[in-house]
């Protein structure tokens, strides 16, 4: 029904910026919530930052609130993800995923598609 693709991921040093990018395709995302997860080696998937399509209201995790920004394109179904000041404990493979609305918006479970993820390693 809707195919999520992920890209921008890399390698990076401490204190540097990168943007992640989610294209959609498939069905309209009126009334979706779109997110980003992330998963670091040997540990659980945790939320990042989601948005509501059709407000734009947005919500982060408290580690990234403050540094990261996302934003969407609806005339593109596009979803970016700017990581700014990018820390060492961010490195993790970044995960766009789509739920309808109303869902929990740090609840990975809430979501019903998901990207095959990109990979983001911040060194010291």
């Amino acid at each position: 029904q809707v195919q999520l693709v992920e890209s921008g991921g890399g390698l990076v040093q401490a204190g540097d910026s990168l943007r992640l990018s989610c294209t959609a395709s498939g069905r309209t995302f009126s009334n979706y919530v779109m997110g980003w997860f992330r998963q670091a080696p040997g540990k659980e998937r945790v939320f990042v930052a989601a948005i509501n399509w059709s407000s734009g209201s947005t919500v982060y995790a408290t580690s990234v609130k403050g540094r990261f920004t996302i934003s969407r394109d609806n005339a593109k179904n596009t979803m970016d993800l700017q990581m700014n000041s990018l820390k060492p404990e961010d490195t993790a493979v970044y995960y766009c995923a789509a739920g309808v609305w109303p869902i929990i918006y740090a609840r990975g479970r809430d979501y019903d598609y998901w990207g095959q993820g990109t990979q983001v390693t911040v060194s010291s």
